[in-house]
């Protein structure tokens, strides 16, 4: 081992021959080695890859070693200095380096064996050609397209590879270009292009009308694939590509998915001139399709049976049919002959639509929910005959004509209808019915999008979608269509157009499937059968609020089968019961609380009554949703005495329990290191925290009650725990009982941190509620170990400044000296401990910016300078959330120093530069590249201070009689120039210059930024013209001027000595 990690480092050696088999081992190494040996081969090669001079090794490499892995290694290093020291060789070097390339890729290529054999290889060296083209064409290398058209029609098996050369260049100017290249640079090769293109459509077409060799024509209609969508258009319809794609190519099996994408690229143009050429192009390929695809198949079951290209081609030509039909039908509509061809497209993407392939679904779905919302949208009125008694003739025309499609496409859509979220009850890969933990986002999205279009076709024909609905509900109740999947989707598609009708025929409709379901329920036998119907129903009633508002008799029955369920034990049922219960009685709140027709008392009163009878069999987390949804209703009751009694009784059982531990504890106060006893208090505190959320301020009532006893109990806790660690270790934290008695900490934070949210006379807050807090839970926040403090501290305290604001500044420096620092240093050490206080740290410091701005100006200077370094920490952290609470904290920050003018210039004259040198660090740190935006915004605030003079104290203390502007722009150059040394002089001034005029226009400065971040990648050399120093330098100017004319036309804004001669009075 280590005899190799001696000959391994004589590859470094660059004065002695490069010994190929010894890299070839040390390569093996690296693929096939292990644990130390594997390292040694890494770290040799990565040296071996960064040694400046490790090119020129690389055609030794390709020539004589055998090994496929060391090849791809030698072709990485030449990727590399390609990519960034390119413009630093010498020009024999490139020409060198260009001609061995060409060379390479022409002896692979020729060969048709070799083309297939060295696939992978020849791939890699294509995408190097490429790379030197990207900083070679067209300046060095004018005659690039003409030299590789020209050899292209020399040889089949060269043309083969030419042609992907041509669709890589192609992907990596117009796909790829952003971020890799200055965007001027991107635009030149992109006119560079279109200027040569003809000479490649002319290869093309050659190809095309005249070559028997499958693969060479399936490589060129693949490369033109990538053509399409940036070509000049004329190249598409003022010649013969269309009808040679469609005639020629288009029946072909094995041309027709890349021909099928090409027509789809064509059909997806939008211009108005070529209108003649997208019906030729529409009415042609509709031909050949009913040639191919009769409209007899049964795709369905096609699709099922077809092989990957079959399969493909379905795929292919719902990607035509909607990319055509939703740009150019109108086309189509005008011309009365051509009704029949739109209407058979129409039944194609129907019977596509049915195809059991989500994916497939997806894009066919997107075109109904195009075609059916543009519908709705020119005529918005809903075709009910039952209540506007119109007739067809009223119908819109485009209506009239789609018409009969549309109907299919409801029943296509009932009958797919994807899961809501709401349903937590689902059938299993196994058929076994249960109840589903994980959200499927992607079903989620595309019930969402399902929904939509549903509601939409609701509305072209409420008649059509309710006959549809009902004639499917009757198969369910007499059987014929019985079956789980297809109760499921008919009910998930009935709750889904809720609001779509009118409510007189929303009520009817209801009323007959309420009663199919209830009768359902009854009727059918089985647990599994039961869960499923019983999910349907909730879904079902949670989705009409409006109906249950309008019908007491339903939502009383609705609720009481609700509670019924909530005995059900069957997986899910009971979560979806609840579910279902805090829907209804959010919706519905003030019906429980009033006294209904018929009864003797508000509803309200009965729940309560029986209360514990209702929730005896359910689990804790389902009972404190039940509390939440019961809250709302007491939420709604106006008479403060009324609702006063009520919160008394509602909170009876949990204070029952309370009282009872209290009472134990005062006694004795070793009950609270008691499991159960800490595992009851944690449960009644949640009940407390739902409760809170529901009822708002007027919990105050119960929050006033427990609010003493709520913080003895956590000291106690905050003891015990503390006792534990110090007796046992950090360890201990992670014990049952331990964790348990954190809940309670945590707990009655959120209680308290819930209500002060809700209150609404923050005065009373803090006289009454908030001493006790602080007294409580600072000092013993501070005190703690870094391991038993609470990241809820912190977030509760930010929400009492963010709900307080003024009212509690005068409170802030006590709460920052208890936790400032200590959880400062928890934080500071690295970017990853303690993740929950770091974020909560964080949002307390910007609820103090945001609303006691002044309680930090009034800490001392060596704590300001702590809270600004923090700022500074936040946003350098990698956690997004962080960093983009530090750089709005900045911004924020930077623009309240200024209500007081005094702090604000000390404040700028101390921590300018400071905060310019570290904004800048992340601005050109490629891991920060999201938060650009806020990076460009903050820098442009910053620049535009020192541009206006609003800074009047000198920003360094050597810069003498000389202005701030031109101190900063030094400054920033300097920075620059240190960090980046490869840069050129007249970049970074380039840059700089740019960052002051710009600065009122925050898109462009943030591409100025964008394009900076191309150039520090790449080793300028002498050749800097490739940088379009020009075309951005007039820019530029421009831009000054540009700016210059606004301020001159509002009078005033220039100074009266910096104006013009012939403005002058």
């Amino acid at each position: 081992m280590t005899a190799l990690t001696e000959q391994a480092t004589q590859l470094l050696d660059f004065n002695q021959k490069l010994d190929i088999n010894l890299l070839d081992t040390v390569v093996k190494c690296l693929y096939n080695g292990e644990g130390n040996q594997q390292r040694m081969a890494q770290e040799v090669l990565t040296t071996l890859k960064e040694h400046p001079d490790a090119w020129t090794r690389v055609d030794t490499i390709l020539e004589y070693s055998n090994n496929q892995q060391t090849k791809y290694y030698a072709l990485q290093i030449l990727e590399t200095v390609i990519k960034t020291r390119w413009k630093v060789l010498p020009r024999s070097q490139c020409e060198g380096i260009k001609k061995y390339t060409v060379g390479l890729i022409i002896k692979l290529s020729s060969d048709a064996k070799n083309l297939e054999k060295e696939k992978v290889y020849l791939g890699k060296l294509n995408m190097i050609l490429v790379q030197i083209l990207k900083q070679e064409w067209p300046k060095n290398w004018p005659s690039f397209i003409g030299d590789i058209v020209g050899a292209s029609r020399t040889n089949e098996s060269l043309c083969q590879n030419n042609m992907h050369i041509l669709k890589l260049l192609s992907e990596e100017v117009f796909d790829f270009s952003s971020g890799q290249m200055t965007q001027t640079k991107a635009k030149h090769l992109k006119d560079s292009m279109c200027n040569e293109f003809s000479q490649i459509f002319q290869l093309c077409q050659f190809v095309m009308d005249n070559s028997d060799n499958p693969t060479l024509v399936g490589s060129t209609l693949e490369t033109l694939l990538r053509f399409l969508n940036w070509i000049p258009l004329g190249y598409i319809f003022e010649t013969k590509l269309i009808t040679t794609l469609i005639y020629k190519f288009l029946n072909v099996p094995m041309f027709r998915n890349v021909t099928l994408k090409c027509l789809t690229e064509v059909a997806g143009v939008h211009v108005n001139q070529y209108d003649e050429q997208f019906v030729v192009l529409f009415t042609l390929t509709m031909n050949q399709l009913k040639q191919i695809l009769p409209l007899e198949t049964d795709l369905r079951d096609a699709y099922g049976n077809g092989r990957d290209d079959e399969q493909n081609f379905i795929q292919n030509l719902s990607l035509f049919l909607c990319t055509f039909l939703k740009e150019h039908s109108q086309l189509i509509e005008r011309k009365t002959d051509l009704h029949t061809t739109l209407m058979e497209a129409l039944k194609y993407l129907v019977l596509i639509s049915e195809v059991d392939e989500t994916e497939i679904f997806k894009i066919c779905l997107e075109y109904w929910n195009s075609l059916a919302s543009e519908l709705y949208r020119e005529s918005p009125f809903s075709s009910s005959p039952f209540l506007l008694g119109q007739q067809n003739s009223e119908m819109p025309v485009r209506r009239q004509l789609y018409n009969p499609v549309l109907s299919k496409v409801r029943r296509v859509m009932i009958s797919r209808m994807a899961k809501p979220e709401e349903v937590l009850v689902v059938e299993n890969d196994q058929g076994e019915v249960v109840r589903e933990f994980m959200k499927d986002t992607d079903s989620i999205n595309l019930y969402k999008n399902m929904r939509e279009t549903l509601v939409y076709l609701t509305h072209l024909d409420y008649a059509d979608t309710e006959q549809i609905m009902t004639e499917k509900l009757q198969l369910q109740v007499n059987g014929q269509e019985w079956s789980w999947k297809n109760l499921n989707t008919l009910c998930w598609a009935i709750g889904s157009i809720s609001g779509a009708m009118h409510e007189e025929d929303e009520k009817r409709f209801l009323v007959t499937v309420i009663k199919d379901l209830l009768g359902l329920c009854e009727q059918k036998r089985g647990k599994d059968n039961k869960a499923i119907i019983a999910s349907n129903i909730m879904y079902v009633v949670g989705q009409y609020p409006r109906f249950l508002r309008a019908h007491w008799k339903f939502l009383k029955t609705v609720v009481n089968k609700l509670f019924e369920f909530m005995h059900e034990t069957h997986d899910g049922v009971q979560d979806m019961a609840c579910d279902t219960f805090i829907k209804i009685a959010q919706k519905c709140r003030r019906h429980f609380v009033q006294v209904q027709v018929g009864e003797v008392m508000p509803f309200i009163e009965e729940i309560l009554n029986s209360i514990n009878t209702i929730i005896c069999d359910l689990q804790p987390q389902q009972v404190h949703t039940f509390y939440e949804a019961v809250g709302y209703m007491i939420s709604a009751q106006t008479d403060t005495g009324v609702q006063e009694h009520l919160i008394e009784k509602y909170m009876l059982l949990p204070n029952q329990v309370w009282d009872g531990i209290i009472q134990q504890a005062s006694k004795n106060v070793d009950v609270l290191k008691e499991p159960e006893i800490v595992k009851q208090l944690g449960s009644i505190l949640k009940t407390n925290v739902r409760a809170c959320k529901a009822v708002g301020h007027p919990f105050v009532l119960q929050l006033g009650r427990i609010y003493l006893d709520m913080l003895n109990i956590y000291k106690c806790m905050s003891e015990n725990i503390s006792g534990a660690i110090a007796a046992n270790g950090e360890m201990v934290t992670k014990q049952p009982l331990i964790r348990s008695m954190r809940t309670v900490k945590k707990e009655t934070l959120k209680l308290i941190s819930g209500w002060v949210s809700r209150s609404n006379e923050p005065g009373m807050v803090v006289e009454n509620f908030i001493p006790p807090l602080l007294d409580a839970v600072l000092g013993d926040y501070a005190r703690n170990v870094p391991a038993a403090r609470e990241p809820e501290v912190l977030s509760t305290m930010a929400t009492t400044v963010n709900k307080l604001e003024g009212h509690i500044t005068t409170e802030v420096p006590k709460i920052f000296d208890a936790v400032f620092e200590c959880t400062l240093d928890m934080i500071n050490k690295n970017f990853e401990e303690y993740p929950e206080h770091r974020t909560n740290f964080f949002l307390l410091l910007q609820a103090v910016n945001s609303h006691c701005f002044p309680a930090l100006l009034a800490i001392p200077p060596m704590q300001f300078k702590l809270v600004l370094d923090s700022i500074i920490w936040a946003f350098k952290h990698t956690m997004r959330n962080v960093a983009d609470t530090g750089l709005n904290i900045l911004y924020g920050l930077l623009q309240n120093v200024w209500q007081n003018e005094q702090a604000a210039q000390s404040f700028y004259q101390t921590y300018y530069t400071d905060v310019l040198q570290h904004v800048l660090s992340v601005v050109t740190d490629t891991s920060h590249t999201a938060g650009l935006t806020m990076h460009a915004t903050i820098l442009a605030y910053m620049f535009n201070l020192v541009e206006q003079n609003k800074i009047t104290v000198p920003l360094t203390p050597t810069q003498g009689t000389v202005t701030n502007e031109v101190c900063i722009k030094e400054f920033t150059a300097n920075l620059l120039k240190v960090a980046f040394p490869h840069l050129q002089d007249a970049q970074v001034k380039l840059f700089v210059t740019g960052l002051f005029s710009l600065n009122h226009d925050i898109p462009q400065f943030k591409e100025h930024l964008r394009d900076f971040l191309v150039q520090i990648k790449e080793f300028a050399g002498d050749d800097t013209t490739d940088l379009y120093l020009e075309e951005r330098e007039t820019s530029l100017r421009q831009a000054v001027e540009e700016k210059r004319k606004i301020q001159m036309a509002v009078p005033g804004i220039i100074n009266p000595h910096d104006m013009p001669e012939e403005m002058q009075d």
